[in-house]
This record gives C-alpha cells, sequence and structure tokens, in this order.
C-alpha cells in the first residue's frame, strides 16, 4: 500500500486547481458512494485530484487506479479493509470498469465500511450504466460531458465568465466585455475547444486514440461485438460527420455497412451512450415516440473537425454545438417548426443571411445565428449558447 500512496501523493501535488469544471460545485462530495462517468477525455480525473487537493487530508485520502498492476494480485475490498485500519476516511477509484466485477465489490465495501466514502469514475459509459444498476440506492452517479464555451475561455484564455441560464441569453442579458470579439475564439473552440487535453501537444492524434478506443474496444467489449462490427461502427460515426444534419435511414445504413437493419438502432445508442453520437428524438409523447430518432448527430464539433477532415457541413457543426451545449441542462427534441424545441421555444439555427421566415409560426420562436457579435429581436448569436455552464 505504500507504493499506491506515493503514487497518490505525487499525482495530487502536481495537479493545477486554478481552473476547475462546471461538476467540481455541482457534487455532493459527503456522500457514501459518488460515481462520476463520462466520455474518455473530459477532465473526471483531473476534478477529483482538485478536489482532494482543495479539501482532503492526504494522510487518510488514497487515489487510485483500477489499471494499477496491483489490482493483479490484490482485490479491492482488501484494499479498502486495509485501508480503513490504517486510518483511511476517502478512497477514489479511477477507470473502474478496468476492474473486474466492480460494482459488486462496491457494494461490500458500502455494506462493510461505512465510515468510508468511495469516489470512482468511469470512462466507459456503457459498462457503468449496467453495473451501477447493482448499487442502486447506494451510489449517486454524475456525468460529466466535455468543455463548454465558456470553460474553454476560463482555460485556454483565462477570461473570468459568468455563467447565464437560457432566459438570460434569449432576453439578451449577456455582458462579455471581457471578450468583446468572441468570433475568432468561438471558431477555434469548435475546432479543438471541447476537451482540456487539448492544451497538450498532439491533440488531433490524441483524439483520434479516443476515439478508436471507445469504438474499438469499449463499445464491443460491452456489447460483445466482433473486431470488424467495431470497424463498421467506424464508418457508421464518419458518415454521421459528413452528413447534412443526419436523417437516419436504417435500410440505406444497413447496405452502405453490410449490416443487418435491425442492429442499427442498438449501434447508434451504444455510441450515444459512450459520448460519441447525440440523437435528436421527436417530441411526441407516450408509446409512439419510443425508438422515434429524428436526427443523428456527432456528440461534439470537435469529432466533426477530427472525422469528417476537410469533408465537414457548416449546417451540421452549428447544429452539433447548439445541440450538445443545451442539452445538460435540458431536453432537447426536434421541432416542426425549426431545427430544435425546447420546452415552449422553438430555434432555428443558421448563419448570417437566414430569416425569420422559418420560426414566423411560432408562438416563441428564435433565430439562432452563426457569425454574429450581438443579438437583437428573436436573433439570438449561436456561440452566447456556449455559456450555459
Amino acid at each position: 500500500m505504500n507504493t499506491l500512496f506515493e503514487y497518490s501523493n505525487q499525482l495530487i501535488s502536481r495537479v493545477e486547481t486554478s481552473f476547475t469544471r462546471y461538476l467540481y460545485d455541482e457534487i455532493n462530495w459527503q456522500n457514501r458512494l459518488v460515481g462520476i462517468i463520462g466520455p474518455r477525455g473530459v477532465g473526471k480525473t483531473t476534478l477529483v485530484l482538485q478536489y482532494i487537493k482543495n479539501n482532503l487530508d492526504t494522510q487518510k485520502t488514497l487515489y487510485v487506479t483500477a489499471e494499477d498492476f496491483f489490482f493483479a494480485k490484490n482485490r479491492l475490498t482488501e484494499l479498502a479493509d486495509d485501508f480503513v485500519k490504517s486510518g483511511g476516511q476517502y478512497l477514489f477509484i479511477d477507470e473502474i470498469h478496468k476492474y473486474p466485477d466492480w460494482s459488486k465489490e462496491l457494494k461490500l465495501i458500502y455494506d462493510y465500511h461505512q465510515d468510508l466514502k468511495v469516489i470512482f469514475t468511469g470512462s466507459s459509459v456503457l459498462d457503468i450504466k449496467k453495473g451501477s444498476s447493482d448499487l442502486s440506492r447506494r451510489a449517486v452517479i454524475y456525468t460529466m460531458q466535455g468543455l463548454s464555451f465558456r470553460e474553454y475561455l476560463m482555460l485556454f484564455h483565462r477570461k473570468k465568465v459568468e455563467s447565464y441560464s437560457l432566459e438570460k441569453i434569449v432576453n439578451h442579458e449577456v455582458d462579455l466585455p471581457e471578450v468583446p470579439h468572441p468570433l475568432p475564439l468561438f471558431r477555434d473552440y469548435l475546432k479543438t475547444g471541447y476537451y482540456p487535453f487539448a492544451k497538450e501537444a498532439d491533440f488531433s492524434l490524441k483524439l483520434q486514440q479516443v476515439i478508436n478506443q471507445t469504438l474499438e474496444t469499449d463499445i464491443p467489449t460491452y456489447a460483445e461485438m466482433n473486431v470488424s462490427t467495431g470497424r463498421k461502427l467506424k464508418q457508421l460515426l464518419a458518415i454521421v460527420a459528413q452528413s447534412v444534419p443526419f436523417k437516419p435511414n436504417m435500410t440505406k445504413i444497413a447496405g452502405l455497412l453490410k449490416i443487418s437493419r435491425n442492429n442499427i438502432a442498438d449501434y447508434l445508442l451504444y455510441m450515444e451512450e459512450a459520448g460519441m453520437l447525440a440523437q435528436l428524438r421527436s417530441p411526441t409523447k407516450g408509446i409512439r415516440a419510443l425508438g422515434k430518432v429524428d436526427k443523428v448527430y456527432l456528440d461534439n464539433t470537435n469529432l466533426i473537425y477530427s472525422i469528417a477532415e476537410e469533408n465537414q457541413n457548416i449546417g451540421n457543426i452549428r447544429e452539433t454545438f447548439f445541440l450538445n451545449q443545451l442539452k445538460l441542462k435540458y431536453q432537447v427534441t426536434s421541432s416542426e417548426i425549426g431545427d430544435f424545441k425546447i420546452e415552449d421555444i422553438d430555434f432555428e439555427v443558421g448563419g448570417k443571411q437566414k430569416t425569420l421566415k422559418q420560426i414566423q409560426k411560432a408562438e416563441r420562436g428564435f433565430l439562432v445565428k452563426d457569425d454574429i457579435e450581438t443579438g437583437f429581436l428573436n436573433t439570438i448569436p449561436l456561440w452566447q449558447f456556449g455559456l450555459m455552464y
């Protein structure tokens, strides 16, 4: 255990704490069992290390990763037992999905050690959701997504920017004196601003590794697919990346990928849960709405630039950004009048030349325009929707 403590203290001492993600203040860290899940690369490890450094006694805290060779010969339950006997109070376990039967052992730890607080993270969202059923009524699970445009401004450009509610944005209450000309920074964000590791060297290569790991390992392992099916997922992702907002035609996709039409809805759902895709569903309520997907997008714009390379569709990029930033706090559905509907508001997303014609019949409708700095009347700048978290 001494080696684990040395490694833990090393990582804690090195972590930078000047900027913390939106989820940091939303987590109730006093719960006995907390799970933080989200796609690879969004900053979960940094988040927990920052919390330890800012708030906890490192003599009573241990951070471990389930990938550590220590767990090749030792069990989590044994580690927890020894840790508690040594006076430990907080146990942080990173990449928990890499440990076999993790949910059963966490359940035992929770039941046996009532004074121990356990916080775990997982990147394989599918595995975590599957395993968390064993932890029902015990674990509180938080889901983390990538950087908002607001967080990007703070992390990459040291601009202190407050968050704005949807109502404040549509009522033109955004005031950003720190960033008088946001559009050049917004362009950079769309390409390389969603993942915190874009601050490091070789971002493009690392993002490709995230994509490959998710599609070739995480999903096939969870769904018991073979390697060739994992490659089909990459092809499907490329089709979505290069499309005008993609309306799924299951028969056509099946023909292109040479796979059964019956499997495609499952594949899309797996990729959505893994943080690679977002599916826009119909607002229809009841049984008729089940499985009704109107459009499919990549999860975020960085993925579009990485996968589609020179073949990006600008309309797709704009709508992807809007959906990505809004779905964290709102149920976003398709609109019969515009592109999106949130509660009683219809939104049409477009470029500088887009007119109000599309949303004229909406009881409450807004035109969301790219390439403008400020809004007026029913017209809102696209970039402002990146200030919500």
